[in-house]
């Protein structure tokens, strides 16, 4: 009997929620079927400004020259005159060589001459006594000529002597050996009392050139036309350098060579920027962000590049009219460079183009222009 009566209590409770729940529903049908709601969407102006024509790449440090310095004599290695890694001067002594056995050969190739000279001098004093007798008939002609050819043979021995000295002289400067350019060496390769082998390709130790210096990339070989045109303008064009996320500032070089093919394996053109690196910043070997600037266009039409889609029928942008609607434009996009896209041509300075919301847009859809920042819309 008492469940009779409760069932009987809780039925009017439950008429008047389904009446209420079905009033909530009706008035929600009746809003949607009014105005749709508005597409929640940020906005920004297209503008006209400065910006650089650039190509990026990836590109790989490498020494203005490299030098493997070798011995030029044969010899025990007496002393090194400087540290691994130490920056060096053209013509500062590295090593030594044991000069001893180039100075006895120098002072027997003076000697020789000195022999051969004075031979030579007496010889040539009878050749011109004989001539004047051989005129007179004092002396037979054969004995002239025989005087005349030993002046020469001793005139050539003298020529002969000569060069022996000035050879002897060489290996003696040689025993000495010079840094021949400005730079950094490398791990020393021989130490203090090794032998060393005059013509071997083992070098005694490497030195890089590191002021200035250069970086080598590659281009797409599409750019190329672009690229000979700017070249062509007489002035060198820019070259800017990253060596990492951390640096504060790119290093500032020119280019300097661009190579005379194609490599077809890549569909690239080689290039090489050179950068006077006086703070010692880039590094043999290192990886670095390279952006080459062609030139500077003074009146481009830039928009985020977020703005800008891609459909079926090609890049396309949602712009914001004075009604607060948004409509599909087609655009054509030049370039893209950072954050900004360069657009060759479909919208003027000044149209409202949207950035953030486009997915949630059809054409014709009333918007709502988002303010403050992403916490503040977090937050509403």
């Amino acid at each position: 009997m008492r469940k009779i009566m409760d069932v009987m209590v809780d039925r009017p409770l439950r008429f008047t929620l389904a009446a209420i729940l079905g009033l909530a529903g009706a008035a929600c049908s009746s809003h949607s079927a009014g105005a749709p709601a508005r597409v929640p969407v940020s906005v920004a102006q297209v503008e006209r400004r400065a910006v650089p024509d650039e190509i990026d790449a990836i590109g790989t440090v490498e020494p203005m020259r490299l030098v493997r310095v070798t011995s030029q004599v044969s010899g025990v290695l007496l002393r090194v005159h400087f540290h691994e890694g130490d920056e060096v001067a053209a013509g500062q002594v590295l090593f030594e060589v044991d000069p001893r056995p180039y100075q006895a050969t120098l002072l027997q190739a003076e000697a020789n001459l000195a022999r051969d000279q004075a031979q030579a001098e007496n010889a040539a004093r009878d050749a011109e006594r004989y001539a004047a007798l051989a005129e007179n008939a004092s002396v037979s002609r054969e004995d002239y000529q025989q005087k005349r050819s030993t002046a020469d043979a001793l005139a050539a021995a003298v020529r002969a002597d000569s060069a022996a000295v000035v050879v002897a002289r060489l290996n003696l400067d040689y025993a000495t050996i010079r840094a021949p350019i400005n730079g950094r060496t490398g791990s020393l390769l021989v130490h203090e009392g090794n032998q060393v082998q005059a013509g071997t390709a083992a070098p005694l130790v490497t030195i890089n050139e590191l002021r200035p210096i250069l970086v080598r990339f590659a281009v797409p070989a599409i750019r190329l036309p672009a690229l000979r045109r700017h070249q062509s303008g007489g002035d060198p064009l820019r070259v800017l350098a990253r060596t990492s996320q951390e640096a504060t500032a790119d290093v500032a070089g020119t280019l300097s060579f661009m190579d005379n093919h194609v490599d077809s394996a890549t569909g690239t053109v080689l290039l090489k920027g050179q950068f006077p690196n006086r703070d010692g910043g880039l590094w043999p070997g290192e990886l670095v962000n390279v952006t080459l600037v062609l030139d500077i266009q003074a009146d481009a039409v830039v928009i985020p590049a977020q703005a800008v889609l891609t459909g079926q029928q090609g890049t396309y942008v949602f712009v914001v009219d004075s009604n607060g609607a948004a409509h599909q434009r087609p655009v054509t996009v030049a370039r893209t460079l950072d954050s900004l896209a360069v657009i060759a041509s479909g919208i003027t300075p000044g149209t409202t183009v949207v950035t953030d919301g486009q997915l949630r847009l059809t054409p014709d859809a009333k918007v709502e222009i988002r303010t403050g920042s992403k916490s503040d819309q977090a937050q509403q």
